[in-house]
């Protein structure tokens, strides 16, 4: 079977749609399928950004706009990838199945594209971006034309992928009928392991991965002052990029200006560098900005390197955390997360709770067996369509 995948980011690029698309094409090459992926060219100062050749997966890169921090993320930024995805989809060799990734603009060209060459195509649903745009209090007509591009993106699909349960519901929602398939996020856990290089030994908070508004990372810098009466020494790093760096940056000069570190993006190897060596891995989100719902795959980075989890906010992540004993969930107010971070601080985790943290993510969060559902579910959009 022939399987083209259509996305603006991708391995190596390290963030969690990366990971499960990249994931998912090697589940596919892995069963005999021909997989053609479709994406942007990761930006010049990325380490490691050449391709790695995989046996039945070919990656096809083309110029995109990036912002200043090197994200392809903005009206501008997603068009100047959708409009010559829609060219790059209609002539390129025929698919039995195309797999889309969000922005729904995306989504919404892709099945333009599909159905001039009547191929079958399945939406990858991490979120649902009509509930973020109004959560962040855009205008109505903007929230209305993304609740319309969304549900004509996902209505067309032959099935949808939604990472969470959360997911799936608002998916039904928006579009009554929508073939919903729930496959949770994994992670490499073959890159992310307990074992391997670190830095020093020191009192190390690490936020690995993307910063948003909604993300409320924030929440840890405003924290450090408390943190330093206790830990002078003690420091935290930010290593990945997102909306919401620059931010973070000024916020970091204003309140703990030698005590925040900031890493552009790394290769997803260096990424589990940080996280290995951290005392504990830093994760959040703001609650009430309609991501309640999402799980952030750095708890799963964080605790396939053995690393323990301080999770900042509501929802899903802080529920697993709980109930799989994988850190700490607080709220998102720096008090709160001053006080665990301390308390990290003064008890670094030992070899048993590394080894236990890495053991689950292997048994229970690996991006392999996850993305073999996912493929699968991509398989039967294409055999019923071949059926129909």
């Amino acid at each position: 079977m022939r399987v083209t995948i259509v996305s603006r980011i991708y391995a190596p690029e390290p963030a969690a749609a990366s990971f499960r698309l990249a994931a998912l094409a090697m589940a596919l090459a892995r069963g005999g399928d021909d997989v053609l992926v479709l994406t942007s060219r990761p930006p010049r100062a990325m380490p490691g950004a050449g391709d790695t050749e995989v046996r039945g997966v070919r990656v096809r890169r083309a110029p995109v706009l990036r912002d200043r921090g090197g994200n392809v993320r903005g009206y501008l930024q997603y068009l100047s990838f959708d409009v010559p995805a829609f060219f790059r989809v209609l002539f390129a060799r025929r698919a039995d199945v195309v797999v889309v990734e969000p922005p729904p603009t995306t989504g919404f060209l892709v099945r333009l594209a599909c159905a001039v060459r009547r191929t079958p195509y399945v939406y990858y649903a991490p979120d649902v971006w009509t509930h973020g745009v109004v959560s962040t209090g855009a205008p109505g007509f903007v929230a209305s034309m993304v609740r319309r591009v969304e549900q004509v993106a996902m209505r067309g699909a032959s099935g949808v992928i939604a990472v969470t349960d959360g997911v799936a519901e608002r998916v039904a929602a928006l579009v009554p009928g929508a073939r919903v398939s729930v496959v949770p996020n994994g992670i490499d856990t073959g890159v992310f392991t307990a074992d391997g290089p670190t830095l020093e030994d020191a009192p190390w908070g690490v936020y690995a991965g993307t910063t948003s508004e909604w993300q409320g990372a924030e929440v840890f810098v405003l924290a450090m002052p408390e943190v330093l009466d206790r830990f002078p020494d003690a420091r935290i790093a930010f290593v990945g990029q997102g909306s919401a760096w620059s931010s973070l940056r000024r916020q970091a000069a204003e309140v703990a200006p030698d005590a925040v570190r900031f890493v552009d993006q790394v290769p997803p190897t260096v990424a589990a560098t940080w996280l290995r060596s951290a005392r504990t891995a830093l994760v959040s989100l703001k609650p009430g900005q309609g991501y309640d719902f999402a799980l952030p795959t750095k708890v799963l980075a964080s605790a396939a390197c053995g690393t323990p989890v301080l999770f900042a906010g509501v929802g899903a992540g802080a529920q697993l955390v709980e109930d799989e004993r994988l850190g700490v969930a607080v709220s998102h107010d720096p008090a709160a997360v001053a006080a665990a971070m301390i308390a990290a601080f003064e008890n670094p985790p030992q070899g048993a709770i590394r080894e236990r943290l890495a053991r689950w993510a292997r048994e229970r969060a690996s991006a392999e067996v996850r993305a073999e559902s996912a493929a699968e579910v991509v398989r039967s959009a294409a055999r019923n369509r071949a059926a129909a």
